[in-house]
C-alpha cells in the first residue's frame, strides 16, 4: 500500500450490464463457441466493448481519472473469474491448463460449459436474482496459485485508453462461501475452510492490479448480507475480519473498497468490515437501513447504496439524499453515492425503448439513467443541496405521476381479489386427485415428458420477426406455427414420451409471452439482461393492476392435442416467476400483486380444461429465487408465494393433473413450501448435480409425483443412456416408485435439434432399461 491513500470518488456505481447495448458479447461468444471465429476476434470484440462502456460512463458524468467507473466486464460469470483467477478449476479439466499452469479462455468455456464425459461446473441463482452463477469446486486438494493475467490486463488496457478504473472482483469470503466440496473432500468438509491457504493468492492478485494501474479495487461481499448460507452470520464475519486484516496489511495494494449488496449486512459483519483496514465499504439502502455507527469508521470512506440496481423505476431521489445525508452521522470520513449492487441486473439505456409510452417511460430508469442519477447525488454531496434541487423536483414529479395514472388501479382486479376466502386456495384430497388422474390418464410406471419448450430454430425466430415487421401477414405467421407444433407433436410420438407438449413455438419468453397478453403490463425492445453466460433476457414491465381480457394458450394446446392421443400438456408461468422475471411494481405488495396474476392464470387454467386439457404444468422455477436472504423475512414470502400458485390451481378438477417445474431450487431449503404447493407432480433440476436432490426428496418424506431432472440442458453435453440411466435408477430406488417421473432439467428451448433429438432418445432407452429393471412393461 502506498503512503497516499487516493480520494474515493463522490459517486460511482458498483458494476455495469456487460453483455452489450445490442448484446454483441452474445453473439461473438457464441460464434466463437461455434468455431466462426477465432480467440483473437473474439478479444477485440470484447475490448471494444470496454471501451464503447467506459466512454459512455464517462458521458454520463463518471469520471475518466478517479476509479468512479467499475471494470466489471466477464465473458461468462464473475464467481467463474474469480475462481479461475486463483486456480480453482476442478481436477477434471486440469488437462487444459497452459504448460505454465495458467488457465486460458479455453478452459475457462469448458469449466462453464462442460466438453465431453466432463461435466461443467454446477450452476445456481445469485442470492436472490435471476442471474446465474457457476458454483466453484473447492475441496482439500484444490491448489491455490494466482492464475489468470485478466483483471490486471484490463486494468492496464483502460489506463493505455487514459481510464483509471476500479476492478471488481468477488471476494475471498464469498468465493469460498458459494463454493461446493470437491467430490474428493471429506464428508463435511466446507470451502471457506480454505480461506487462509486462498489469501495469499488474493494478495498477490492486489499487487497484480496495482502494478497495472489501479488505485482502487472493489472485493464484492455480498455472503456477508446472508443468512442461507451453510456458514452463520457469526462465521462469515469472522473470516471477514481475518481477510481482510491480511489484504488490508498487504504491502502492496491498491486501496480497497468492499461491497456488500442484495440485503441488510449483518451486525456482525458490519462491526468487523468497519474495524477492518480497508479504505471504503458499501451498503445497500434499499434494501437495507443504515447500520449503527462502530469503530474504525474515521478513516473510511462510506458509499450509501441508495440507487436501486435491481429494478428499473427512476430513483426517488429525495428519499435518497436523505438516505446520504443520514450516514454522515455514522462518523466516516467522507459520504459517496452509490447504487446498491451492480447495474448487470438491468438494461442499458431507457432511450432505446421508442415504443413505450412516453409517460411510462417518464417513470423508468435503466443502467444509464441510474448512473445519470448517482452523479446528480454526487454532485449534491460536493456542492450542496441547491444545486440538484431541480433534478430532485422532476425526480418526486414523475413519481407522483405515477401513483395516479389511469390503469394503475383497476377497482375490478381490486374487488375480486378482496372477495377470496380459504377455499380459494384449497384444491381437496391429493390420494382422490391421484386415483381419478389415474383413472383419466392411464400412464405407464416412470412416465416420460419434457418441461415444455422445444427449440427455438432461427427459422421460429426469423418468422416472429417477419410477422413483426409486417413481411408475412397474422394468417401465414399462424400457419407456420401450427406446422411447427405438428412436427414437434410427431417427433415426440416417435421417440416414444408418454406425456407430450406443443413445443412453445409462439412465445418468445415464457414471461414476456404472458406479459404481452395480460393488461398491466408493458414488454421492451432492447430491455436484455444477462441470466447466465451468454444467455439473456428482456423482462417485463408490470406497473398496473393485472387483469386477463381474452384466453391466452388455449387455442395452441387444443391444437396440438387434435393431432395425438397422448396427454398434451397445457403449459402456463406461474405468479412468483412471472414477478421474479419481470421488473414489478414497487408501490404495493408482492403478494397483493402476486394475487392479481394468480387470478388472471386460474381463469386461463379454468378454459383450458373446458378445451379438454388433462394435464396442465404451471411452471415456478423462480420460487426459490425470490426467497429473501434474512430468515426473518421467509415464513411471509413462503405464505404468500405458495398461496398464489395454490389460487391459481385451486379451482382444478381432481382428474387434471397439475404439474409445477422448479430448477435451481435447492430442494431442502424449500420442501416444505413445495410440498405446500400441492401439484400432483413437480418436475425439479438433478443432472447438473448430478442427483444430489433425490436424497434430499427421499428424506424429507416428500409424498407427490416428483421428477428428478436427467439432462442438464444448460449444457451442450448429450448425456449418454447410462449416465441417465444411472440417475433415473436412483430416483427409482430412492422414492417410491409410483412418485417418479422421468424428464430433463428445464426447457429445451436454448438447445438444438440434434442434441436435443440425441438427448432425448438416451432418456428413453434408459426409461426402458429400468422400467424392465424394476419389472414395469418397457
Amino acid at each position: 500500500m502506498t503512503d497516499t491513500t487516493p480520494a474515493f470518488p463522490r459517486g460511482t456505481i458498483l458494476g455495469y450490464p456487460r453483455i452489450g447495448r445490442r448484446r454483441e458479447l452474445k453473439r461473438a461468444v457464441e460464434a466463437h463457441w461455434a468455431g466462426t471465429t477465432d480467440a483473437a476476434a473474439l478479444e477485440q470484440t470484447a475490448a471494444d466493448l470496454r471501451r464503447a462502456t467506459r466512454e459512455r460512463l464517462a458521458e454520463l458524468g463518471l469520471g475518466r481519472d478517479d476509479s468512479s467507473i467499475p471494470e466489471s466486464f466477464s465473458y461468462y460469470d464473475q464467481v467463474l473469474d474469480a475462481a479461475v483467477a486463483v486456480g480453482a478449476l476442478p481436477e477434471r479439466f486440469a488437462d487444459l491448463r497452459e504448460a505454465d499452469g495458467t488457465i486460458g479462455l479455453g478452459a475457462y468455456f469448458t469449466a462453464a460449459r462442460g466438453a465431453g464425459e466432463n461435466a461443467p461446473l454446477e450452476m445456481t441463482k445469485w442470492f436472490d436474482t435471476n442471474y446465474h452463477y457457476l458454483v466453484p469446486e473447492i475441496g482439500p486438494e484444490t491448489a491455490f496459485a494466482l492464475s489468470s493475467e485478466r483483471f490486471s490486463s484490463q486494468v492496464a488496457e483502460a489506463k493505455s485508453d487514459g481510464f483509471t478504473v476500479r476492478p471488481v472482483v468477488v471476494g475471498p469470503v464469498t468465493l469460498l462461501a458459494l463454493a461446493k466440496a470437491t467430490d474428493a473432500a471429506p464428508e463435511g468438509f466446507y470451502p471457506l475452510s480454505r480461506l487462509d491457504d486462498l489469501l495469499p493468492v488474493y494478495a498477490e492478485l492486489l499487487g497484480a492490479l496495482r502494478a497495472a494501474g489501479a488505485e482502487w479495487v472493489q472485493l464484492d461481499e455480498p455472503a456477508l448480507v446472508s443468512e442461507s448460507l451453510p456458514a452463520s452470520p457469526a462465521a462469515l464475519a469472522d473470516a471477514a475480519a481475518r481477510a481482510y486484516a491480511v489484504l488490508g496489511g498487504a504491502s502492496d495494494r491498491p486501496s480497497i473498497l468492499v461491497t456488500a449488496g442484495y440485503a441488510q449486512l449483518s451486525p456482525e459483519a458490519w462491526t468487523a468490515l468497519a474495524a477492518a483496514p480497508v479504505e471504503a465499504l458499501a451498503i445497500d439502502l434499499t434494501r437495507g437501513s443504515a447500520p449503527a455507527a462502530a469503530h474504525g469508521l474515521a478513516g473510511k470512506t462510506l458509499v450509501g447504496g441508495v440507487i436501486d440496481g435491481r429494478n428499473i423505476w427512476r430513483g426517488d431521489l429525495a428519499a435518497a439524499w436523505t438516505k446520504l445525508t443520514a450516514l454522515e452521522a455514522l462518523g466516516a470520513a467522507q459520504v459517496s453515492a452509490g447504487t446498491s449492487t451492480s447495474l448487470q441486473h438491468v438494461p442499458h439505456d431507457v432511450e432505446d425503448e421508442t415504443a413505450l409510452d412516453p409517460r411510462l417511460v417518464s417513470w423508468l430508469a435503466f443502467a444509464d439513467q441510474k448512473t445519470g442519477q448517482v452523479v446528480t447525488l454526487a454532485r449534491g454531496l460536493a456542492e450542496g443541496a441547491d444545486s440538484i434541487a431541480d433534478e430532485v423536483a422532476a425526480a418526486s414529479a414523475a413519481l407522483a405521476d405515477r401513483r395516479s395514472a389511469p390503469g394503475v388501479r383497476d377497482g375490478a382486479v381490486r374487488q375480486r381479489a378482496a372477495a377470496l376466502t380459504p377455499a380459494d386456495f384449497d384444491r381437496g384430497d391429493y390420494e382422490a386427485r391421484v386415483a381419478a388422474q389415474e383413472a383419466a390418464l392411464d400412464l405407464p410406471v416412470l412416465p416420460t415428458t419434457t418441461i415444455g419448450s422445444f427449440p427455438q430454430t432461427g427459422d421460429i425466430r426469423r418468422a416472429r420477426a417477419r410477422h413483426g415487421k409486417g413481411e408475412i401477414t397474422t394468417e401465414e405467421y399462424e400457419q407456420f406455427l401450427r406446422d411447427e407444433i405438428a412436427r414437434v407433436v410427431t417427433l415426440q410420438e416417435d421417440l416414444g414420451l408418454d406425456v407430450l407438449v406443443h413445443g412453445e413455438a409462439e412465445r418468445n419468453d415464457m414471461v414476456q409471452y404472458f406479459a404481452e397478453n395480460l393488461d398491466g403490463f408493458d414488454v421492451t425492445q432492447h430491455g436484455w439482461v444477462q441470466s447466465y453466460g451468454s444467455r439473456a433476457t428482456r423482462p417485463s414491465i408490470l406497473w398496473g393492476d393485472v387483469s386477463r381480457p381474452a384466453p391466452i394458450t388455449v387455442a395452441w394446446s387444443t391444437f396440438a392435442q387434435s393431432l395425438t392421443a397422448k396427454p398434451m400438456k397445457g403449459m402456463l408461468t406461474g405468479p412468483v416467476t412471472i414477478l421474479a422475471w419481470s421488473f414489478v411494481r414497487d408501490d404495493q405488495p408482492l403478494a397483493d400483486t402476486a394475487n392479481q396474476v394468480a387470478l388472471a392464470l386460474r381463469d386461463e387454467i379454468a378454459d383450458l380444461e373446458a378445451a379438454g386439457i388433462g394435464v396442465i404444468q404451471v411452471d415456478e422455477p423462480a420460487l426459490r429465487e425470490l426467497l429473501p436472504l434474512k430468515k426473518a423475512d421467509q415464513p411471509a414470502y413462503l405464505e404468500w408465494s405458495v398461496g398464489s400458485f395454490r389460487l391459481s390451481t385451486a379451482g382444478a378438477a381432481e382428474a387434471t393433473q397439475v404439474h409445477t417445474h422448479l430448477c435451481y431450487s435447492e430442494f431442502d431449503v424449500v420442501i416444505d413450501a413445495i410440498a405446500a404447493l400441492d401439484a400432483d407432480v413437480t418436475s425439479i433440476e438433478a443432472a447438473r448435480s448430478r442427483g444430489e436432490v433425490i436424497g434430499d426428496i427421499a428424506e424429507s418424506g416428500f409424498t407427490h409425483g416428483v421428477g428428478p431432472g436427467v439432462y442438464d440442458i444448460h449444457s451442450p453435453r448429450v448425456p449418454s443412456a447410462g449416465e441417465v440411466a444411472e440417475l433415473l435408477d436412483r430416483a427409482a430406488t430412492e422414492l417410491p416408485l409410483r412418485q417418479v417421473w422421468v424428464n430433463p432439467d428445464c426447457g429445451l428451448k436454448t438447445r438444438g435439434y440434434d442434441e436435443t433429438v440425441e438427448s432425448l432418445r438416451n432418456i428413453i432407452e434408459a426409461t426402458r432399461t429400468i422400467r424392465a429393471k424394476v419389472g414395469a412393461a418397457v
